[in-house]
C-alpha cells in the first residue's frame, strides 16, 4: 500500500491532531529538502509496515513521515514540484490574497493580482489531485469606490466564493468521472461520482473559509485602525499593517484550513452507487480526497 495513505487510513485523527499535523507538513523547509532524502525516508516507511507516527522514539521515522507526506501524492507515488506543495501554498498566496485586496484605482490593477492568484490556485488544486474567473470582481465597478461595501465587504465575498469555485471548476472532472474509493488495505474497489462529488464539497469549504477568513479579519483591523492617531500621522502604515496582518492570519488558516477534513477521507459504503456496494462487504470504504 502507498504509505502516504497507509499513514491517513490508520492515524485516526481529531481535528487538533491534523491541525499540528499540519504544523509539520507546511515547514518551508519541505521545499527544499533533496529528492534523495525523500527516496530515502520512502524506503524506510516501506521497509517497515507497521512504523507509524505514534514510533516517538525512533526520530528516522517521524522524519520519514514529514517528507513523504509533505512532497509526495498519495494517489501516484509521485513528487509534487516544489511551488506546489502544501508548504508553498501560504508564500505564494498571502501576497496574492493582499494585492487583491487593494482599492482598485484601475482596470490593471484589479485584475493582474486576481489573475495570479486564480491561476496559481487552479495548477495548485489540480496538482494536488483534485479556471480562473474574474467576472464577479468586475461588479465592484457598478458601486460606489467610497462605499463601505464595495471597498471592504464586496473583495472579501467575492475572494472567498471564487476560492471555493476555483476547486469546483478545476476538479470538475472527479464528480464525472469518479474517483477511486478503496478498503482499509488500500485495494481500489471502483470508481464513485459520489465520492467524487464529497471531495469537491469538502476542499471548496476548505478554501472558502481559509480565504474567506484571511481576507476578513485584515479588513476588520484596517477599518478600526483608521481611526487612530497613528493613522492619521503616517497614513502609509496602513499597508505595513494590512500586509503584516494578512501573513499573520493566512499563517494561521492554512493548517486550519488543510485540517478541517482528513486528506483520506471515509464514506459509507451505503452512501456510494450500487456497483461497488455489491463489490465488497466492507462497510466504510476510503478516497484521497486531495488538499
Amino acid at each position: 500500500m502507498e504509505p502516504n495513505v497507509r499513514f491517513w487510513i490508520t492515524e485516526r485523527q481529531s481535528f487538533i491532531q491534523r491541525f499540528l499535523q499540519w504544523t509539520e507538513l507546511l515547514d518551508p523547509t519541505n521545499l527544499v529538502v533533496s529528492i534523495e532524502k525523500i527516496e530515502k525516508s520512502r524506503q524506510l516507511l516501506l521497509t517497515h509496515e507497521d512504523a507509524s507516527r505514534s514510533d516517538l522514539e525512533d526520530k528516522r521515522v517521524q522524519e520519514a513521515w514529514k517528507r513523504s507526506l509533505s512532497t509526495v501524492h498519495p494517489d501516484n507515488s509521485r513528487l509534487i514540484p516544489g511551488p506546489f506543495r502544501p508548504a508553498a501554498f501560504l508564500p505564494f498566496t498571502a501576497p496574492m490574497v493582499f494585492l487583491s485586496m487593494l482599492p482598485v484605482k484601475s482596470l490593471k490593477s484589479m485584475i493582474l493580482p486576481q489573475a495570479s492568484f486564480y491561476t496559481y490556485s487552479t495548477v495548485f488544486n489540480i496538482v494536488n489531485g483534485n479556471a480562473s474567473y474574474l467576472f464577479p470582481r468586475l461588479l465592484q465597478v457598478r458601486f460606489s469606490l467610497n462605499s463601505i461595501l464595495s471597498r471592504n465587504v464586496i473583495p472579501v465575498i467575492i475572494l472567498a466564493q471564487l476560492s471555493g469555485m476555483n476547486v469546483v471548476a478545476s476538479r470538475s472532472l472527479e464528480p464525472l468521472r469518479g474517483i477511486e474509493v478503496m478498503d482499509k488495505e488500500g485495494s481500489v474497489i471502483g470508481y464513485s461520482r459520489k465520492a467524487g462529488t464529497k471531495a469537491i464539497k469538502d476542499t471548496a469549504t476548505s478554501r472558502v473559509v481559509l480565504f474567506g477568513t484571511s481576507a476578513f479579519i485584515p479588513e476588520v483591523f484596517s477599518y478600526f485602525f483608521k481611526r487612530t492617531q497613528f493613522f492619521l500621522q503616517c497614513p502609509w502604515s496602513l499597508w505595513t499593517l494590512k500586509l503584516s496582518c494578512t501573513i499573520l492570519v493566512m499563517g494561521l488558516m492554512v493548517p486550519v484550513s488543510f485540517s478541517i477534513f482528513p486528506q483520506i477521507g471515509r464514506i459509507q459504503c451505503s452512501e456510494l452507487e450500487k456497483e461497488i456496494q455489491s463489490a465488497t462487504e466492507e462497510t466504510e470504504l476510503f478516497y484521497n480526497r486531495g488538499v
